[in-house]
């Protein structure tokens, strides 16, 4: 496998990003608006701290994989927490270290916002990905509510 380059995301980066996001959301069996497509691109590449950012994975060019994560305010915590809400490789690539290369970029983002907590959510049927994540991470005791 070659070299995985993980960069910020950039407006070139639109179809790309489309299709693999629109992946990721097949995989947890939703989808979104266009709108939402539109309005979430919009933000991933806009300047506002209080939206997400984004970052994808090339291998050889190609865009492989993609994260979006937020820095936010933390009640226990003087410094802020990072929240990755969506990581994603494609299915050719799994197991090549893209998902980790995409974990490790986020948390170097992480450091170098000063944000010491970097936490994320999967389903528990997803065995693959938590194979990585109990290497790069800690699982926690938490259970995920909420609203009906």
């Amino acid at each position: 496998m070659e070299d995985v380059t993980v960069r910020p995301l950039e407006a070139s980066d639109e179809q790309a990003w489309r299709r693999l996001w629109t992946d990721y959301l097949t995989f947890y069996e939703a989808s979104v608006s266009e709108d939402v497509y539109a309005t979430t691109f919009s933000r991933l590449l806009g300047d506002d701290p209080n939206d997400f950012s984004g970052l994808i994975a090339e291998v050889a060019g190609t865009q492989v994989g993609l994260v979006h994560f937020l820095f936010h305010r933390h009640c226990w915590s003087v410094e802020n927490a990072c929240y990755l809400q969506d990581l994603f490789a494609d299915p050719s690539v799994r197991g090549k270290g893209v998902g980790r290369a995409l974990i490790e970029a986020t948390y170097a983002a992480a450091d170098a916002a000063g944000c010491p907590s970097v936490y994320w959510l999967t389903q528990d049927h997803n065995v693959t990905a938590r194979q990585l994540y109990d290497r790069i991470g800690e699982k926690t005791p938490f259970i995920k509510y909420k609203r009906v």
